[in-house]
């Protein structure tokens, strides 16, 4: 069952959109992004994943993937199939290299594309770490693509204007206290 899922995921994959991703805009020459990259720490990935409630054969789609991470242990973990979304191409290549040597090329895809023009309506979690502007922007995305049941889980912002399912205060470091993060877990 697994394998012919993956089969239609990867044509359906195939066909996202090559542009660079996430909404930019010009000034003065620079491009702006809607959020920095930052990596989330392992075991603050693995708390969200868990906290997701994620389960064997599920489709995570982490939007602003980074080296993806999240979608990596998605799928060493958690037995998921993922696909990260991220604009950079030096982020993409080093994820892309991840995943092929971890033997991963048929349970993660990632794509070079924009968060904007990927379809989500199939997914059953979403990750972001993004700022809460960011979150703002996304949000229509969110409610329009998203069917009912779906999780998204954000890593220390939220999505103003929803009711979080569960906050959770992480701190990876009990010994020394710190350093802690928020996650947010919403269903739609």
């Amino acid at each position: 069952m697994l394998s012919h899922f993956v089969l239609a995921f990867e044509k359906e994959i195939s066909t996202c959109s090559t542009t660079i991703c996430i909404k930019q805009t010009s000034l003065g020459g620079q491009n702006l992004y809607i959020a920095p990259y930052v990596s989330s720490p392992l075991p603050v990935v693995r708390r969200m994943l868990t906290l997701s409630e994620l389960i064997p054969g599920e489709l995570i789609y982490d939007l602003g993937s980074g080296d993806g991470r999240i979608v990596i242990m998605a799928a060493q973990e958690f037995g998921a199939v993922g696909v990260g979304v991220e604009m950079r191409e030096d982020l993409v290549k080093q994820a892309l290299e991840k995943v092929s040597e971890l033997g991963l090329n048929g349970m993660v895809k990632i794509v070079q594309s924009d968060m904007f023009k990927v379809d989500l309506s199939r997914a059953d979690v979403v990750t972001l770490y993004l700022t809460t502007s960011a979150n703002e922007k996304v949000k229509p995305k969110l409610e329009s693509e998203l069917r009912q049941g779906t999780r998204i889980v954000c890593h220390d912002y939220e999505i103003l204007g929803w009711k979080p399912h569960r906050v959770d205060k992480f701190c990876e470091n009990p010994k020394l206290g710190y350093p802690s993060h928020t996650i947010y877990v919403y269903k739609v």
